[in-house]
C-alpha cells in the first residue's frame, strides 16, 4: 500500500468521524427522545391494561350467561318434580333445522321436536307472500302420557338431533333434490337420578323426506320406554294449529276450513265448515287433515290411530287479521308396553288436488269438493270435467281459454236434448191459443180443476207431452251442479287471471264499495253482473218460446227473481264459475238461434192438428184399470156417454 492511499483512508475515516460527530442529537433533543418514548410506553401500557380487562369481562359474562343457562338447585329439584325422568329435557334452547326438497321447506325446532312451518314453494298467498302453511310461534304437537304418574306433554320439552346419515353431520340446514332422499332424527332422551342423560331410553321423531313429492314419512319410535311410560293400551298425540288465510275471500276461505277424517274400514268424513264443532271419534282411523280451501295437512298412519277428539273453533283472543280458525285433534297411538316400539305414519303438506291425491290410493281426494254426496255429480266431475280440463290445461293455453272450449265441448254434447227441448217449446207455444181459449172457457176460480183437465186433454189429443221439455232440463241439472262444485274447488284456477278478473278461483272486482250492502257484499264483480243479465234474457226466452199463460203468474214472478238472487250469492263466489255460467247463457242463446232456423212451426201446427184427428190411444195402465172397473159392474164407457 503507497503513502497516497493511506493518507486517503485516513481522510475517509476523519470525515466519517467529524459527520457523526457534528449530527450527534444535543443533550435537549436527547431528553426529548425519551420523553416520546416513555409516553408511547405508557400509552401501549394503558391499551394492554384495558385489553386484560375487557377479556377479563368477557371472561366474567360467559361465565355469568353460562351459570345463568343452568337451572338453580332449587328449578332442578322443581323440574325433577314436575317432569321426573324428563326433567333434563325441561330446559333448552329453540334452536331450528330445515329440511328441504324441491316443492316444501319444512322447518323443526328443537322445543318438541316438532314442524314449525311447512312452505309450499310453488304458491304463493293471494298478496304474493310465500305460502305456509302454519305460521305460529309454537304450534302444538306432541304425545302427552303419564310417567310415574306425572302427566308429561313432549310438545314443552327439548329434543336433541341425530343424523343417521352421516353425510349431514351437525348442518342445520338439509336440502335433496329428484330422487334423493334423507333421514332426520329428533331425540328426546330420559336422565337417571343423578341427572345425568340415559341414551338408552328415548322417544325418537325420524323424518325422511324425498326429493319431489308432498308426502314425508314420519316414525314415532320409543326405545325403553316401558320402563317409562306408566302402562296404558295408548297414548295421546296432540296435534292443534291456527290456520292463517291465503286466499282473497277470507270468508270463503273460512267457511271451507276443516277437519277430514276416514275410518280404518269406512268413508270418508269431516266436521261441517260453517260452525264451530267438537266430535268424538270413538273407531279407527286410517288418517286425519287439517284442510283449508285448496291446501291441506294430513297425518296417516300406515296401521291405524285407534280414536280421536276433533275440533274446530274461533279463538276469539286472536286478533290477528290473517287468522281463519283454529283446528285440533287428540289422537290415539297404540302402547304396546314393550322395550322397543315403532309407530310408522306419513305426512301430506300440499295442494288438495284431484289429481294428486288420488295417486296415493288413500281416498284422500275425496277432500275436494266434487259433490260425492250424490254419486253422479261425483262421475259427473271425476270421469268427464276433470280430464277434459286437464286435457285442455296441458296445452299451456290460459284458463279463461280452457273454460269457453270446455263449455263449447258440453254445450255440443247436450245438443240433442237442447234439441229435443226446444221442439217441445215449439209445440206448446203452437197450442197456446187454444189453451188461452180453454182459459176463457173456465173463467171462474172455481172452475180451475176443470181448466186443468180440459188442458191435459187437448195436449193427449193433440200428441203433446207438456213434461217433454222438462225432463231434458232435468238430464242437464246435475252437470250444471257438477259445474257449481267443480269450479270454485279446482285449483288450477288459483291466481290465474282472465280479462279483468285477476284470480278465477276468487271473486273479481271492478268498483270497491265504501259500504257492505247485505247479501250482496262491498264490490261489484262484473261477471257476476253479465251472467245475471244473460239469465234474465234467456228467462224471458225460454218463456216465450214455452208460450206460457198466466196460469201460475207466481211462478213466473219466480223464474225472474231467481237471477236476481244469484246476483247476490255468486257476487262472492269464484269467478270462474260466473264466467261458465256466462258463456253457458251465451252459448244457448247462439243454439236456440240455430234450432229456430231449422224447425219450421207451420209444419208442426199441420202435425199437431192431424193428430187430433186420430183416435186417442189409451194406455196398458188405463186399460188395466178399466178392465178392474168391468170386473166390479162399472162401465167407464157408458159414465162417459152420460
Amino acid at each position: 500500500m503507497d503513502r497516497n492511499t493511506i493518507i486517503g483512508l485516513v481522510m475517509i475515516f476523519a470525515i466519517f468521524i467529524g459527520f457523526t460527530i457534528y449530527n450527534q442529537p444535543s443533550k435537549e433533543e436527547l431528553e426529548k427522545i425519551q420523553q416520546r418514548r416513555d409516553s408511547l410506553a405508557l400509552v401501549q401500557m394503558k391499551r394492554d391494561s384495558a385489553r386484560i380487562v375487557m377479556d377479563q369481562g368477557n371472561l366474567q359474562a360467559d361465565k355469568d350467561q353460562l351459570i345463568s343457562d343452568q337451572p338453580t338447585q332449587a328449578e332442578s329439584s322443581e323440574m325433577r318434580d314436575k317432569l321426573g325422568r324428563f326433567a333434563n329435557a325441561g330446559m333448552g334452547d329453540d334452536k331450528e333445522f330445515i329440511i328441504e326438497n324441491e316443492v316444501m321447506k319444512i322447518r323443526i325446532s328443537k322445543k318438541g321436536g316438532k314442524i314449525l312451518n311447512v312452505r309450499l314453494k310453488d304458491y304463493l298467498t293471494y298478496d304474493t307472500l310465500p305460502l305456509d302453511l302454519f305460521n305460529h310461534n309454537n304450534p302444538k304437537f306432541g304425545y302427552t302420557f303419564f310417567s310415574n304418574s306425572r302427566i308429561i306433554n313432549t310438545s314443552d320439552l327439548y329434543f336433541e338431533p341425530f343424523y343417521t346419515d352421516k353425510k349431514w353431520q351437525d348442518k342445520d340446514s338439509l336440502f335433496i333434490t329428484e330422487d334423493d332422499s334423507l333421514r332426520f332424527a329428533m331425540r328426546l332422551y330420559t336422565s337417571n337420578g343423578d341427572s345425568l342423560i340415559n341414551k338408552n331410553q328415548y322417544i325418537e321423531y325420524v323424518y325422511t323426506l324425498y326429493g319431489d313429492t308432498y308426502m314425508m314419512k314420519y316414525d314415532m319410535n320409543l326405545v325403553g320406554m316401558n320402563k317409562v311410560i306408566d302402562p296404558v293400551n295408548k297414548i295421546d298425540l296432540i296435534w292443534e294449529t291456527d290456520l292463517r288465510r291465503q286466499e282473497r275471500s277470507i270468508e270463503n276461505e273460512r267457511n271451507e276450513a276443516t277437519i277430514y277424517y276416514k275410518y280404518s274400514k269406512d268413508e270418508v268424513d269431516y266436521l261441517t265448515e260453517t260452525k264451530d264443532l267438537e266430535e268424538s271419534l270413538v273407531t279407527s282411523l286410517k288418517w286425519l287433515s287439517f284442510k283449508t280451501k285448496f291446501f291441506v295437512a294430513s297425518l296417516i298412519a300406515e296401521s291405524a290411530f285407534t280414536n280421536a277428539n276433533v275440533k274446530t273453533y274461533t279463538n276469539e283472543g286472536i286478533t290477528e287479521e290473517h287468522y281463519l280458525k283454529t283446528l285440533s285433534a287428540q289422537i290415539g297411538v297404540p302402547f304396546l308396553n314393550q322395550p322397543e316400539q315403532n309407530f310408522a305414519m306419513n305426512f301430506y303438506f300440499g295442494p288438495n288436488k284431484y289429481n294428486t291425491l288420488r295417486k296415493f290410493h288413500l281416498d284422500l281426494e275425496r277432500q275436494v269438493p266434487l259433490g260425492w254426496s250424490f254419486f253422479l255429480m261425483a262421475w259427473i266431475n271425476i270421469y268427464a270435467v276433470i280430464p277434459v280440463f286437464d286435457w285442455l290445461g296441458g296445452y299451456g293455453w290460459n284458463y279463461g281459454i280452457v273454460i269457453l272450449i270446455l263449455t263449447i265441448l258440453l254445450k255440443i254434447v247436450l245438443f240433442p236434448i237442447a234439441y229435443k227441448t226446444y221442439k217441445s217449446s215449439a209445440k206448446m207455444k203452437v197450442l197456446k191459443p187454444e189453451v188461452e181459449e180453454l182459459g176463457k172457457k173456465f173463467p171462474k176460480p172455481e172452475d180451475a180443476m176443470k181448466k186443468q183437465q180440459a188442458t191435459m186433454a187437448l195436449y193427449k189429443k193433440a200428441g203433446v207431452n207438456p213434461m217433454a221439455g222438462c225432463v231434458p232440463m232435468l238430464l242437464q241439472f246435475p252437470i250444471l251442479i257438477a259445474m257449481f262444485r267443480f269450479f270454485p274447488s279446482s285449483i288450477e284456477l288459483r291466481q290465474q287471471s282472465f280479462l279483468w278478473a285477476n284470480d278465477l278461483s276468487s271473486y273479481d272486482s271492478i268498483l270497491n264499495l265504501p259500504f257492505e250492502i247485505p247479501f250482496y257484499g262491498a264490490h261489484v264483480s262484473l261477471f257476476t253482473l253479465l251472467m245475471t243479465i244473460s239469465t234474465i234474457f234467456y228467462t224471458k226466452l225460454n218463456n216465450d218460446m214455452m208460450g206460457s199463460t198466466n196460469q201460475m203468474p207466481g211462478m213466473k214472478t219466480m223464474m225472474y227473481l231467481m237471477p236476481i238472487m244469484f246476483l247476490g250469492m255468486f257476487n262472492n263466489f269464484a269467478s270462474g264459475l260466473s264466467y261458465y255460467y256466462l258463456l253457458a247463457n251465451l252459448l244457448t242463446f247462439a243454439q236456440m238461434y240455430l234450432i229456430r232456423k231449422t224447425i219450421d212451426e207451420t209444419k208442426i201446427h199441420q202435425q199437431i192438428q192431424e193428430n187430433k184427428k186420430k183416435p186417442v190411444k189409451v194406455s196398458k195402465f188405463q186399460e188395466r184399470l178399466e178392465a178392474m172397473a168391468k170386473q166390479k159392474g162399472y162401465n167407464p164407457n157408458a159414465a162417459k156417454k152420460k
